[in-house]
Parts: C-alpha cells; structure tokens; sequence
C-alpha cells in the first residue's frame, strides 16, 4: 500500500509517518518547500503550491490513499488577510487535490482529510456526537463547515471519504501543550475566564493511530478525534501544573485580557466542546494514553 499525505511535515504527519512507515506502507508527500524533498525507496517527496494550482502529478503514482492535513495554522493572530489564509490554505489545497484526480489515471480509493471539532458550537452542557449537525456560528466553525464540503465532493470521484475532528493536539514537540507548560513552569500559570469549559484533547500518537486505524479498516464518515475523557480547562491547567511539580496562585485570566492580547483568537482558549470519542471505541480502536494524567505524563515527565 502506498500513501500521499499533505501537510507530512506538521505535527500529526510526523506522527503518522512513523506508523506507516513501521508497518510496511509506503509514503508519498507534497510540500511547498523544495528544500523538504526527500526520495527514497518508500519515502518521497514532491512539490506543490496550492495557491497557483502547481502540483507534481507524479506524486500519485501507485498511490491508494490520501491523507489531507494540508492547512495554515490557527495558532497565530487572525488579522483579516490571515484569516484568508487560514480559509484559503484549506480550500485551495483541497480543491487542486481533486481537480488533478479528475484528469489522471489514478487508484486512491480513499481521502482521509483532517478537520476539527470547532465545528461544534460552544457548550457547557452539550455532549457533541459526529450525528450532531449544528456548526458553530463563529469563524473556525464557517472554515470547517466549508472544509468538509470540500473534502465530500472526493465522492463524486468513487472515493470513500473520511474526515477526522481533531480535538486539542497533546504533543511534546510543539502546539497547545507546550505553550500552556512555559508560564506554569514560571509560576505565572492559570486557567482562563470560569476555566469551566470543556477542552476535548488527545495525545499526539494516538491521533496518529486514529488515522492509522482509519486507512486500515478502509473506514469512511465522520469521526472524532478526541481521547474519551474531556477535562474542563481548569482540570487541564491543574494537571499539567500536578505532572511539573509546580504551584498555581494567580486567579483565573479573564476573557477580556485575552481579547486584547490575542484578538479573535482568543476564542480558541474559550470556546467549549465536549466531544465524545465513542464511535472510535465502538469499532475497538485502543486509547493508548486515553486519561490525562497518562498522556501528561508522558509528554512532560
């Protein structure tokens, strides 16, 4: 089996690179740095630059399934012309990946696209099932809601299709995790506005395995890539101060300071989604960091 993944250089494709690779299965990648390609017997590389539609056709030879993780990243200020790019980095590269498919001999069978769970409304109460099709009002929830639209039109082309909401990436090397630990490392660490809001995380490697899992069983449809057990940000802030060893004392971090701070990206420390994990469980996918405390430390110890 061989796979293409788009965004192989992030986080997640990282992650899944190294499962792939451990179990056999050949990986193909597009990049928009020359300088990242690789070739190699079953690890290649090849350019692509979605925003003038250039690809390297070659890239999908053999290949029998996408993997699209494709994206700019939302952790950085949101003026407009970035929110653009978060929008247009998703949509563009998602479509120049199915108009090259509609023209070429191909035999990928399946796109498993990454997606994200603010595409649920925010909710202190609500337990948000991948049935739920409420989309949150809000500018994350519009960019996902025309992602997955995007990612659909894949089944006019025969293509089994599978989108993964990924909760808040728990990881070692980068991302949320690692800017939450540096002001409780300094005592300067505190959960924000009630800290009553629900954060549905999952550790990087079993992300990874998600994906795995996914392209394994040929799965399609909508799943939630969270671990089982969400924690409201206050139980989150605790913990990862538990696991460092370290005291918190300073009151709560209100929402307004926040909002200047950061702008409308304050939103993403604020808003609340409590994702269930229990269609991943159903078809016995294995949680191997499923509580916070394991994943913490593992990440931090």
């Amino acid at each position: 089996m061989k796979v293409l993944i788009t965004g192989a250089t992030g986080l997640v494709g990282n992650e899944l690179i190294k499962i792939l690779l451990q179990n056999g299965i050949s990986v193909n990648y597009l990049t928009t740095s020359r300088g990242k390609i690789a070739n190699e017997n079953n690890y290649k590389g090849f350019f692509w630059n979605p925003s003038v539609g250039e690809i390297n056709e070659e890239a999908f030879t053999n290949v029998d399934v996408i993997v699209h993780l494709a994206g700019a990243t939302v952790a950085k200020r949101w003026t407009n012309s970035y929110k653009q790019e978060i929008m247009n980095s998703r949509i563009d590269s998602t479509k120049l990946l199915y108009k090259t498919l509609e023209r070429i001999n191909h035999q990928v069978s399946q796109i498993v696209s990454a997606s994200a769970i603010g595409i649920y409304p925010d909710s202190l109460t609500k337990v948000y099932h991948e049935t739920d099709l409420e989309v949150d009002n809000s500018f994350l929830g519009n960019v996902v809601k025309q992602w997955e639209e995007e990612v659909n039109q894949f089944k006019n082309l025969d293509i089994l299709v599978a989108k993964i909401r990924i909760g808040l990436v728990l990881s070692k090397n980068g991302g949320a995790l690692q800017e939450m630990v540096k002001p409780i490392k300094i005592g300067t660490g505190a959960a924000f506005g009630s800290g009553e809001h629900y954060q549905s995380w999952i550790h990087i490697q079993d992300l990874a395995a998600v994906f795995y899992h996914i392209i394994q069983y040929k799965r399609e449809g909508i799943y939630n890539g969270v671990s089982p057990y969400p924690v409201t940000n206050s139980q989150l802030t605790k913990a990862i101060a538990k696991t460092l060893g370290k005291p918190l004392f300073l009151p709560n971090i209100p929402k307004f300071v926040m909002k200047l701070i950061l702008g409308d990206m304050h939103q993403l420390l604020f808003s609340s989604q409590h994702v269930s994990s229990r269609k991943l469980l159903d078809e016995n996918f294995q949680f191997k960091y499923a509580s916070l405390d394991k994943a913490l430390h593992d990440l931090l110890k």
